[in-house]
């Protein structure tokens, strides 16, 4: 199995995070990247660094003046006098507001409000750059799956959390629907998305929305009581043309093993009765029992049987990094699914 990856990656180093009213260290750090490096090293996997991803590919889920956003920002917040070392908004557009026709503003202020969702997805300096080459591994990893041959994106910044044209929760482009739309765009007639980080992917949800060649499946915490806290609710299914091709399976926060893998396989058989002809994968191991905000209880035997669940649907498979903020167990974990998935 291949693993992508790109050393520009470790340049985006967010600092600001807002938890309870207070400023805490951001979680979504260089290191997670490292520990999941070593670990696929020690694995014996062959470690490529794949080919940029362009304008186009971008694109193919992306708004193009989101993208235009995030490529000038940090030069256009540089100008600003008196400027902080990171884009963080302090105001987004209302449903008021949106009602009554608000639109983007001429300013770095006002835009960065108009497209992010949160204050959990500062702007650094090498933000746009790393972000771009996350997205090139996932790409490459579809173009594997496309092939038929398994692969995995060690994807940092993840990217579930982003829309078509707003940033939110550590993610800046959407990994897994770019290696989703890949392999559409490669010959797939209709592909699935599998999440399992603990947050819902609705990021992802959102870009598929209304469409039904892309069957997206979350299984995440309660979001009314965890992030992004307004959506990830099992009523919503879709709609228009992408009607019943959404699934939410939402969990009691302190679910473990066994809950959690009833989850996995409620999903798969959904994804298999969805007759896909390949599954990208939405790695994230913030469900596990030693995340620093535990929502969930998975153990790595947890992961390891969830990635030979996975295997066992028989599809090609593009597995997209996302979460996962204990960086001392993280290489262990990654180990354990891919021992469950190769096994």
């Amino acid at each position: 199995m291949k693993v992508f990856w790109n050393d520009i990656q470790r340049s985006h180093a967010p600092q600001f995070f807002l938890q309870r009213g207070q400023l805490r260290r951001n979680f979504e750090v260089p290191a997670r990247a490292e520990a999941l490096l070593a670990a696929v090293h020690e694995m014996g996997l062959e470690v490529v660094e794949p080919p940029q991803a362009d304008r186009a590919v971008l694109q193919s889920v992306h708004a193009a003046d989101y993208l235009d956003f995030l490529e000038g920002a940090w030069a256009d917040w540089a100008a600003l006098p008196d400027h902080g070392p990171e884009l963080v908004p302090n105001i987004h557009p209302s449903p008021e507001m949106l009602a009554q026709g608000a639109r983007p503003s001429g300013t770095i202020v006002g835009r960065l409000g108009w497209y992010t969702a949160d204050t959990s997805c500062p702007i650094g300096p090498q933000t746009w750059t790393a972000s771009v080459a996350a997205a090139a591994c996932a790409v490459a990893a579809a173009d594997e799956a496309a092939s038929r041959r398994a692969a995995y994106a060690l994807a940092r910044p993840p990217g579930h959390h982003t829309y078509a044209a707003r940033a939110g929760g550590h993610c800046y482009l959407n990994n897994a629907a770019l290696a989703a739309q890949r392999l559409r765009d490669r010959g797939a007639a209709r592909v699935a998305v599998l999440d399992i980080d603990a947050h819902h992917g609705n990021g992802t949800q959102g870009i598929f929305w209304e469409r039904a060649d892309v069957f997206t499946a979350s299984i995440h915490g309660d979001p009314n009581r965890y992030y992004p806290w307004y959506v990830g609710h099992a009523g919503e299914t879709g709609a228009g043309a992408g009607e019943g091709s959404n699934l939410n399976l939402p969990l009691a926060l302190g679910t473990g093993d066994e809950g959690w893998l009833a989850a996995v396989d409620q999903a798969l058989a959904a994804i298999s009765q969805a007759g896909v002809d390949a599954v990208v994968v939405s790695l994230g191991f913030d469900a596990s029992k030693d995340e620093p905000l535990a929502a969930l209880q998975v153990t790595e035997d947890g992961f390891a049987r969830a990635g030979e669940k996975i295997a066992a649907l028989g599809k090609p498979a593009a597995i997209i990094q996302e979460g996962g903020y204990a960086v001392d167990v993280l290489g262990r974990l990654l180990t354990r699914f891919f021992d469950g998935f190769s096994g």
